[in-house]
């Protein structure tokens, strides 16, 4: 007799940038395809999901309200970024006949407490219930990143014509360089755009989830794009030859998509942000490294300074290499997916 799927529960709420649903989306298709759970994300806003998904994922993954969902016997249930869980519902998983998998998905972070806090229980101050903390991370200590199972084959497949007929992007020209920015609005963006304008070279900037007119000014043109699916987030990233990204989600496809990269972490009060960036850069950036170009350009970005273009733009045959040796080394360690399951299996008990 075949076991019966893994019942799972993720909660998520939609955060302004729609980071948070971005990581929550990822991970419940891949648990549903790749592990054939039986999974069920419980959102806040599900709006999101109209351009976020494609179309054949929907079925793959039951979509419920955050607030008004009942639980239904789920063997695994997982709160994303701390985001809560309703009282009456945490009531309900405490009643379970036999004990369910608790877990808290916390945000990535570079930093090296990590790998102490990865995996750490919690006891519920009321409930007889456990939580357990899962933290993204980079190294085998933590609980590693989102990557797909075929996310490499269609990496390489990918067909860069295609895509830019389907966009309306220009044919592609050797002497052009071309980059997607996807930013938030506090990001010194002007002086950026002042700096391509006046290149060397010309410069095409693609600008997703943008929804202004078309525009050039000297070498540089840029070229506004509605939301993309992830699919097709993922693909614009393989197009081009710098990616500038926010948050978790783009930051992740960005390293699996062996190009170079600019960050812009979400921005934290007291600046602690600017901590958990340098804590990256350090694992980044070879040792010794953390005064280069590289790490100058992106702090820069990241306090609304002015990026030094020119210089950051010479280095970019090496950063796209160091890019490549950096999935590379990544790609060593289980997927967060695999990690996760794994965690789960060694700790439930199937009814």
């Amino acid at each position: 007799m075949r076991p019966r799927p893994i019942r799972c529960d993720i909660f998520c709420t939609v955060i302004d940038n729609f980071g948070d649903v971005g990581v929550c989306w990822r991970l419940a298709q891949q648990l549903a395809t790749e592990f054939a759970w039986q999974v069920r994300l419980l959102i806040d806003d599900a709006s999101a999901l109209e351009w976020l998904a494609t179309p054949s994922q929907h079925a793959a993954v039951s979509i419920s309200d955050f607030h008004g969902a009942e639980y239904e016997n789920a063997d695994v249930v997982i709160e994303a970024f701390a985001c809560e869980i309703p009282p009456a519902f945490q009531a309900a998983m405490a009643a379970r006949k036999v004990p369910l998998v608790w877990l808290n998905l916390e945000y990535l972070s570079a930093e090296n407490w990590v790998a102490t806090s990865h995996g750490l229980a919690s006891k519920h101050p009321h409930l007889p219930l456990t939580k357990y903390f899962f933290f993204p991370g980079f190294d085998a200590a933590s609980g590693g990143l989102i990557r797909e199972r075929d996310y490499d084959t269609r990496r390489l497949d990918f067909d860069a014509t295609a895509f830019r007929q389907r966009h309306g992007l220009p044919v592609a020209s050797q002497k052009e360089t071309v980059i997607s920015l996807f930013s938030y609005p506090n990001a010194p963006r002007d002086a950026l755009y002042a700096a391509w304008a006046a290149s060397a070279t010309p410069i095409l900037a693609v600008l997703p989830g943008n929804t202004d007119a078309p525009w050039q000014r000297g070498n540089l043109r840029v070229l506004p794009l509605p939301f993309l699916s992830q699919h097709e987030y993922d693909e614009l990233l393989w197009l081009c030859d710098l990616n500038f990204v926010r948050g978790e989600d783009s930051f992740v496809r960005a390293q699996w998509a062996e190009r170079a990269m600019v960050w812009q972490i979400y921005p934290q009060e007291n600046d602690t942000h600017l901590v958990k960036l340098k804590s990256f850069l350090t694992r980044y950036l070879p040792v010794g490294a953390g005064d280069t170009l590289y790490a100058l350009f992106m702090q820069a970005w990241n306090t609304q300074g002015t990026p030094d273009w020119p210089a950051f733009a010479s280095q970019l045959p090496q950063l796209n290499t160091h890019a490549k040796h950096w999935a590379d080394a990544l790609r060593q360690h289980p997927d967060l997916a695999t990690n996760l399951v794994d965690f789960c299996l060694t700790r439930l008990k199937i009814d």
